[in-house]
């Protein structure tokens, strides 16, 4: 992946952080800034679970757990991050927004090409 399609998909991340904060209470972020260095934390976080636990148990996997970890994750992650203030409720339902979210826009490309008919 090049260095562009990191950024841009930390920049859609922060945006996706943004609306998730216009939408959930308990669930505030100060600023765009804040909400790019909350994208590139969370990112951080969730592979260093995924390193440590498997792919099953990070915030990527399915189900209640990946569910419940993402959580776990949003709230951690204002710890490191100024300008973001997230209750429990705020990160249980922050989860689900930026789970919706990402069904409607993913981050990663799903483009296959397929070779012209002739």
């Amino acid at each position: 992946m090049t260095v562009l399609r990191h950024i841009i998909r930390f920049v859609v991340a922060a945006i996706v952080l943004m609306i998730t904060s216009a939408i959930v209470p308990g669930f505030q972020i100060a600023g765009f800034w804040s909400a790019l260095l909350a994208a590139v934390v969370i990112a951080i976080l969730g592979w260093i679970i995924e390193s440590l636990m498997g792919r099953e148990i990070s915030p990527y996997g399915r189900g209640i757990v990946g569910f419940i970890v993402s959580a776990v994750v949003i709230y951690l992650t204002q710890f490191f991050v100024p300008g973001l203030r997230v209750t429990v409720l705020g990160a249980l339902l922050g989860a689900l927004v930026i789970g919706i979210i990402d069904l409607l826009v993913p981050t990663k490309a799903r483009i296959t090409s397929r070779p012209e008919k002739q």
